[in-house]
This record gives structure tokens, C-alpha cells and sequence, in this order.
């Protein structure tokens, strides 16, 4: 677990200067499409209700810019938890939202695996339409060595 701890911190650490943000504006200004777009959210444990909204938003101005732009999101902060099997009674429209954008808008919802383990959480403990990644900040670098472009999305 120790180990686990150190390489996460070692990977967002070589990780963050390398990993410059832009905003879905920014990228709307632009003439040509980018490869590709992942959302990067991070807040507070109740954030993820306000955000998913926000995301939502921003996805279909891109998609509306440019129809079929691979576009992904990646939550690793606390506001991941809301996304578990658990808090869907709690959280039942931002759970709906979830699973609409990956099975409406094909984009893929990830969660931290590693933040979950820290917590005593299972991948089980989400529900099927969320991706339990081994390590969020690791799967955002997987989107951006394929060039797609990171928005963060915070409280």
C-alpha cells in the first residue's frame, strides 16, 4: 500500500508539467478539431452532482462543434464516491446523467481504482456503467499520449 502511495505521488509529480489544462472555450476558438478531450474532475466529496452537469454541457458544445469528438471523463478526487452502487438512491439524476453519457454519448466514465483502495472500496462497489481504472492520473496520461486535449473540472 505504501509502495502504491509512492508511485502515485512520483506519477503526478513527473506528470504535472507535462499536463498543461485547457478550457472547453480555448479549444471551441479553435479551427481544427482535437484528437480528443478528457475531463478531468477533482472536488470536494459533494461536488460531483454540480459537475456532472457542467461536463455534460461542455460535451455537447463540443460535440456540437464537432460531431463524433472522442471525449472522456476521469474522476479520481473524492466526489468519486457519489458514483457508487450505494449513493445512487442519493444521487439519482446525476447517476442517470452518468449513465446516459456513456450509453447515449459513448464517453467513458472512469474512476481511481487507487483512491477507491485507500477508501476499503471494491471496483464491484460501483455500478457497471463506471470504468474502475487502476490509477486516474495514470489513465489520463493514457488519453493524453493519444493526444487528446485535458480539461480540468473542479469545485
Amino acid at each position: 500500500m505504501m509502495l502504491r502511495s509512492v508511485l502515485m505521488m512520483l506519477c503526478l509529480l513527473v506528470a504535472a508539467p507535462v499536463l498543461a489544462d485547457v478550457s472547453v472555450d480555448e479549444l471551441l476558438a479553435r479551427d481544427d478539431a482535437p484528437e480528443g478531450v478528457v475531463f478531468e474532475i477533482i472536488g470536494s466529496e459533494d461536488a460531483l452532482p454540480d459537475l456532472i452537469p457542467q461536463v455534460r454541457r461542455e460535451i455537447t458544445a463540443l460535440r456540437d462543434r464537432w460531431p463524433g469528438l472522442e471525449i472522456a471523463v476521469v474522476s479520481h478526487g473524492s466526489e468519486q464516491f457519489a458514483l457508487m452502487r450505494g449513493e445512487a438512491a442519493v444521487y439519482t439524476k446525476m447517476h442517470r446523467e452518468v449513465q446516459q453519457l456513456v450509453s447515449d454519448e459513448d464517453v467513458p466514465v472512469h474512476v481511481c481504482g487507487t483512491h477507491a483502495e485507500w477508501r476499503g472500496v471494491t471496483a464491484e462497489q460501483f455500478p457497471d456503467y463506471v470504468d474502475v481504472a487502476a490509477a486516474g492520473p495514470a489513465q489520463i496520461n493514457d488519453y493524453r499520449a493519444l493526444g487528446y486535449e485535458l480539461v480540468v473540472v473542479s469545485d
